[in-house]
This record gives C-alpha cells, sequence and structure tokens, in this order.
C-alpha cells in the first residue's frame, strides 16, 4: 500500500513511486544510473565528488552544445518557412566562461552581454566582436568606449543618454556603430494578465511613445547605424502568447519607422523556460519558434511590411538543464510541524548540505524550486518529504524548498540538484567568506575544471589587512 503523501507537501508536488526515478525533463540527456550511481557525460557523481569535492558544479557539455544547436536550428528553420532569418544570440548572463562561450560560437550561436566583465570573457574566449551584443541600462562610459573600440557588432541602447554617448565614443574612434534601441512594449509573460498591461514601471528600456523620437535622434548622428528594436518580456516563459502580442506591438511602430528609412531587424529577446520540477511544463523550442515566426509573418503581412530579420536572446533554455550541483549531506533533522488549527501535525526532514544560498541564490530571491535525488546509491527505502537546507547563517538558507528523497538519507550521503547551470553560477557569492564551487565539464567519460574554485586563501588574499607572509589558509 502507498504511503500516504505528506500534507506539508505543496499542492503541486506528487509523492513519486519510486524515489529513485530521474524525471527526463529536468537533467541532461546524458544522466542516467548505473548500479544505482548517478552519472552525467559517462562520469559518475561519487567519482566527481572524490575528486574535485563538494560543492561541486556540473555541466555537461555535450547537452549544452546540442541545446544550442537546437536552438539555433530551431529559429532558423522557422524564419527560412516564412521566407526570413533568424539570428541567436546566446545570453551570457545565464552563465558566462571562456569554454562556455567558444562552445556557443561553435555552435552558430552569437554572444549577448551586459557588463564589461562579460565583454572581457567573451574577447578572453576569442569571441568575433562583430558577434557580440552589448547590453545593460547603466553601461559606463569606459566600458561603451572599450565596446566601440573593440567594434562590437551591436550596442543595446537602453537610454535616450546613450544615444549622444556611444555617438561620442563612435566619433572618437572614428567607425560607425550599429545599435539597437531597447523599448517596453509593455507586455509582462510572467502574470497572467500581461496582454492587459499597458504601462511600464521598470529601469530597462523607454516607451514605445517615445521610440520614434528616439530613432529619429539616432539617425541624426552619422557615427550610428540603426538597426532596430529591442524588446525583453520576462524570463521563465512557458509558452508564445507573450511573444506574439510583444511582437504585434513593436511591428507596428516598426512600420512607422520605415518611413524614414530601413529598419532590417527586430530582436523579441529571450526568457524561454525549462522544466525545474516535474509538475513544470514548458513548450518545445521548436513550437515556440514555429508559433513566434507564423506570428511576425502575419502581422507584416497585415502591415503589408517586409519580414525583418528576428534575433533571439536564449540563456537559460540552453545551459539550464546542462547543469547540475553536486552537495554532500552533512545532518538530518525531523521537525514536527503543525499544519491545523486543530493541532494536526505532520513531520518535515530538514537535510542539510555542505553549501546554499552563496551557490544557489534564485530559491532566497526569487522562491525558485529545485528537484533533488541521492547521487551516490539507490534505495528501496520509502520516499519521505525534505527540505534540503544549505549551511549559511540564514534561515531562508534553502536550496530545495520541498522534494522527495529516500527515508534513509543520511549523513554523507551525495545528493544532485537538478538544472542549476543557469543562475546558479553567475549569481554565487561568497557569503558567510564560503569559497564559489569550482566549475567542471564533463564529456564522453572525462571531465575537467573549466573555473576553478575558491579556496579560503583567495578569499582572504582580498583582504588588505592580511598578511601575505602567512601561512595560507587552504
Amino acid at each position: 500500500m502507498a504511503t500516504p503523501a505528506n500534507p506539508l507537501a505543496p499542492d503541486w508536488l506528487r509523492e513519486p513511486a519510486d524515489a529513485n526515478e530521474l524525471h527526463p525533463g529536468l537533467w541532461s540527456r546524458t544522466v542516467d544510473r548505473i548500479d544505482g550511481r548517478l552519472v552525467v557525460g559517462g562520469v559518475s557523481a561519487d567519482d566527481l565528488a572524490a575528486r574535485f569535492g563538494t560543492p561541486l558544479y556540473v555541466v555537461d557539455e555535450t547537452e549544452a552544445r546540442q541545446r544550442a544547436a537546437e536552438v539555433r536550428a530551431a529559429f532558423a528553420d522557422a524564419f527560412a518557412r516564412v521566407g526570413s532569418n533568424a539570428k541567436v544570440y546566446y545570453a551570457g548572463k545565464a552563465f558566462l566562461s571562456i569554454e562556455i562561450a567558444r562552445w556557443m560560437v561553435d555552435a552558430g550561436l552569437n554572444i549577448d552581454v551586459c557588463s564589461g566583465g562579460e565583454l572581457a570573457v567573451a574577447v578572453a574566449a576569442d569571441v568575433d566582436p562583430a558577434r557580440i551584443g552589448f547590453h545593460g541600462n547603466n553601461k559606463s562610459l569606459a566600458e561603451i568606449d572599450r565596446a566601440v573600440a573593440l567594434e562590437v557588432g551591436t550596442i543595446i541602447l537602453d537610454s535616450v543618454q546613450e544615444i549622444e554617448r556611444v555617438a561620442e565614443a563612435a566619433a572618437r574612434h572614428g567607425r560607425t556603430q550599429r545599435v539597437r534601441l531597447r523599448v517596453n512594449s509593455g507586455v509582462h509573460a510572467h502574470t497572467h494578465a500581461f496582454l492587459a498591461t499597458a504601462h511600464e514601471d521598470q529601469k530597462f528600456g523607454i516607451t514605445l511613445t517615445d521610440t520614434p523620437a528616439a530613432v529619429a535622434r539616432i539617425r541624426e548622428l552619422d557615427g550610428l547605424d540603426f538597426l532596430g528594436l529591442h524588446c525583453h518580456i520576462g524570463s521563465q516563459i512557458f509558452g508564445a502568447d507573450g511573444f506574439a502580442e510583444s511582437a504585434a506591438r513593436l511591428l507596428s511602430v516598426h512600420k512607422q519607422l520605415l518611413d524614414d528609412g530601413p529598419v532590417p531587424e527586430l530582436n523579441l529577446g529571450g526568457g524561454f523556460g525549462i522544466a525545474y520540477t516535474a509538475a513544470d511544463d514548458p513548450s518545445p523550442i521548436d513550437e515556440l519558434a514555429t508559433r513566434i515566426a507564423e506570428t511576425v509573418a502575419s502581422g507584416c503581412a497585415e502591415l503589408g511590411i517586409p519580414i525583418p530579420v528576428v534575433a533571439f536572446e536564449p540563456g537559460r533554455s540552453i545551459i539550464g538543464t546542462a547543469g547540475l550541483t553536486l552537495y554532500t549531506v552533512g545532518t538530518t533533522k525531523d521537525v514536527t510541524v503543525s499544519y491545523q488549527d486543530d493541532g494536526e501535525t505532520a513531520v518535515r526532514r530538514y537535510v542539510s548540505v555542505d553549501g546554499g544560498m552563496s551557490d544557489n541564490a534564485r530559491p532566497a530571491l526569487y522562491g525558485a524550486d529545485y528537484s533533488v535525488r541521492i547521487a551516490n546509491r539507490a534505495t528501496d527505502a520509502a520516499p519521505a518529504l525534505v527540505r534540503v537546507a544549505g549551511k549559511h547563517c540564514e534561515s531562508g538558507d534553502i536550496v530545495v524548498d520541498a522534494d522527495y528523497l529516500p527515508n534513509d538519507v543520511a549523513p554523507g550521503d551525495l545528493l544532485a540538484v537538478a538544472a542549476t547551470g543557469a543562475y546558479c553560477w553567475s549569481l554565487s557569492s561568497n557569503y558567510n567568506y564560503v569559497g564559489r564551487p569550482a566549475v567542471v565539464a564533463v564529456r564522453d567519460g572525462e571531465a575537467r575544471v573549466i573555473v576553478r574554485g575558491e579556496t579560503e586563501a583567495d578569499l582572504l588574499a582580498r583582504d588588505a589587512a592580511y598578511a601575505v607572509n602567512k601561512e595560507d589558509i587552504a
């Protein structure tokens, strides 16, 4: 007889028949269990932990490269069918390193950066600057100057002031800089009422009403070449409706701008979602691409204008499921919780691990949900509701708010948290003076470090009062 579900579990969480099960939508396609042990890229999780320690970010190189190629092909094919072309930029903010930038370029993608540091990574990866798009709502004068000097492919203008700043940098360097203008379409795809939204209250972009005047100014300046409009409607988006509505609103302005000059491209941004739990059901990327392409084509036909080249900036949908994080269990603790006014209680098991909010800030920042499995063994034990907690001095330091693990989970077990490739390393910190974990890439049975982990000596070396001749703390 099945064990009754724990009443403390959220409504969306279903108790699994087998707590060792690896839901195929959450993990990279090379993840499997062999003799009970979780294996990724042909390397077992316990071998990775023994060699590199935990916490440990693991990136499946095959999955990342394959996802990049699939996303590029999906948009290229969809827009070819409607008689146009598509460009795909990898959104480096999701996770950028020299190796990953090279994987993306190898797959035919461009690179999207949003800071001088991300630009430096792309340059260090030998990315052709012409394939780089540079974002940011408050680019420094130095960042703008460097981007123009490097001859980056596009700079996305985020304010009226940036028009003049980029033009001045272009004049200094004697070149013409291609630019996009970021606008707010009034569509918020992360809400259920996105179609009704009419006003923006955010730091990015300018309003559609102000767009014609801004574009007119861009066109007045000899050093700027207007490429088109840019819009980003949100993140972790499962369907195409928001993109369709945003595209329709932008195309009406796009048509107006065509009266005074060329508008060769339209950038609809990124934000395509992935599954973090078995309850998540994102649309396949080829379906999204087809729906968006058809919407753009029909909108252009209604307006009587040519279909522009359409650009996209996916990040999470490429690198998210390619990553997982390994942790070692330190302690377990059963907590009895009252969940009804009449005093009914249930038990929640806290499983504490050797990482936490310093290596995955998303649960604390956004209430994000993740899924977890024991990685070093399989067991016939019944499922138990767990909350995986970190080691930091914060009650909100939660890695996985709710999932089921075998009820014999114990200190020393190795846990794997799925779909941590996006916005985990890139949001990591040194809170409580904890070093950031290493990033290891796995492929065809081989593993290698692509980003070094930090030691206590690394952290102390930044402290101006630290005596460098003291014995290293490792």
